[in-house]
């Protein structure tokens, strides 16, 4: 066991990969008040701490990477476009040949601090095989947010909203428009399916479809927990930006999905958010990773035969083609 320091300066247990569960669930220090349903906050900070769950996170990252640039050699440069004012407020757009073609749009995670689209290029290859366009978004994190949520997801609103309106320019479809995300940007994407588009003069089912894997969608928990040091949450951002609290406004099918290895926060986040959506009658699907940890799950979305990867395909009405 090791010790680690996050970007926001908090100290971090490494524990082996075997051993990173197991371990948090029978600490051997004594358990301090209750935070969180049964635990302390030492536990609910380690439940937002990826790394104490994951101790291959960086590993992981550093593949992700080094298969973008391999990808970007194999398909090319994308066309990149602005979509808002701000210099980061650009997508990446990877064509298929196909005209009038689905588009997958993705949202990339990083804690709402970390990445760019770029480091994401390894997904576009089986939807551009496939006959789909892949665009992938940039938008601000939090730390240059002045710790706010709302331009996050403002921009990715916009983002989607620029997809439908000029998806014909780059041979996209506009009625055939699928969202997917990670980890903080399935949190993004799920302010974006429960937005109200009639306020953007747009159908409420802009969306065909979303696959929002290893997400949160109620920030309740995440407030009370170490993320409050970069995030400065609100009651009025906790309020507006729980996507689970806006089931009403949901007029997209979706997936959602989790490791197992994953943090017992992530497990639940996602299970509680699939049970109201069932409650409620909404269409959607929950699918669990068997033996993935936060990190992992993401690699199955470039596979067409992966977890994630199946599961949007099948979504998206695509045959696989490697």
């Amino acid at each position: 066991m090791t010790m680690q320091y996050d970007r926001d300066g908090t100290q971090s247990t490494v524990l082996s990969a075997a051993g990173a569960a197991s371990a948090l669930s029978r600490p051997s220090r004594a358990k301090g008040p209750l935070v969180w349903l049964d635990m302390d906050q030492q536990q609910l900070d380690d439940a937002y701490d990826q790394i104490v769950y994951a101790p291959n996170r960086d590993q992981v990252g550093k593949r992700r990477i080094a298969n973008s640039e391999r990808t970007r050699a194999i398909i090319g440069t994308p066309q990149r476009v602005g979509y808002g004012p701000s210099e980061i407020e650009k997508l990446d757009i990877y064509r298929a040949k196909q005209a009038n073609a689905p588009v997958n749009i993705f949202v990339h995670g990083g804690a709402w601090r970390a990445n760019r689209g770029a480091d994401y290029t390894f997904l576009a290859e089986p939807f551009v095989n496939a006959g789909a366009h892949c665009v992938i978004l940039d938008f601000t994190n939090v730390d240059d947010a002045a710790g706010s949520l709302f331009p996050m997801v403002e921009q990715v609103r916009r983002a989607v909203a620029w997809v439908y309106n000029n998806a014909r320019s780059f041979g996209g479809a506009p009625g055939r428009l699928y969202l997917s995300s990670h980890s903080s940007g399935s949190h993004l994407a799920g302010c974006v399916v429960t937005h109200d588009w009639r306020k953007e003069n747009m159908p409420v089912d802009i969306l065909k479809g979303a696959t929002l894997g290893s997400g949160m969608y109620d920030l309740k928990p995440v407030r009370l927990s170490k993320r409050s040091k970069y995030v400065k949450f609100t009651d009025e951002m906790e309020a507006a930006l729980s996507p689970q609290r806006h089931i009403d406004k949901l007029h997209t099918p979706l997936v959602l999905a989790h490791g197992t290895y994953e943090t017992p926060e992530f497990q639940r986040q996602t299970r509680d958010f699939f049970a109201a959506l069932k409650a409620a009658g909404k269409p959607a699907e929950l699918i669990v990773g068997e033996g993935y940890n936060h990190f992992e799950m993401l690699e199955t979305l470039a596979n067409p035969y992966g977890l994630l990867g199946r599961a949007v395909f099948a979504q998206m009405g695509l045959t696989a083609h490697i």
